[in-house]
């Protein structure tokens, strides 16, 4: 019973099919996505200057989302597998903990960014809601831009 999905495969589809051009498709959705979430929370940011209605310290989930970003991004797969060529100074077991702290960093900041949304803006009715909103939408889409960036290039084509 245990190897009864082996011979299960899902049918290929030749319409997306990038070739070459896969890492250059990948980089550009994941920073169109990190490019959106800055610009909403800075719109959001510009409308309302006051800290009545923007927080200031609501900016935070923001910028640990994006060392989040960078931390996830800058370990290969091939050292999370233990495939590289060398170990580097902490090895392979060194860099899924520094992928593990990045992936901790990027749930917390998006758990965070929902705290703001609903603990200030729906709970308590709090109006304007467009910056508790651009907060959530900004972590959001730092979040799913890094694991585009991760998850969705190949190593292949690096050489």
């Amino acid at each position: 019973m245990s190897g009864f999905l082996d011979n299960c495969s899902m049918p290929k589809c030749d319409c997306i099919e990038l070739g070459e051009r896969r890492n250059m498709v990948v980089a550009i959705i994941s920073g169109i996505m990190f490019f959106t979430g800055w610009w909403m929370v800075i719109d959001a940011a510009a409308i309302y200057p006051e800290q009545k209605d923007f927080n200031h310290a609501f900016h935070t989930p923001g910028a640990i989302s994006t060392i989040a970003f960078f931390i996830i991004n800058s370990v290969s797969n091939g050292q999370i597998r233990g495939d590289s060529y060398t170990t580097g100074c902490i090895g392979q077991t060194g860099a899924r903990v520094w992928l593990f702290l990045g992936f901790l960093l990027a749930f917390g900041s998006l758990i965070a960014a929902s705290w703001i949304l609903f603990g200030f803006y729906v709970v308590h009715f709090v109006e304007p809601d467009w910056p508790g909103i651009a907060v959530f939408l900004q972590n959001a889409l730092i979040f799913f831009s890094a694991l585009v960036f991760k998850f969705g290039r190949t190593e292949d084509l690096w050489g």
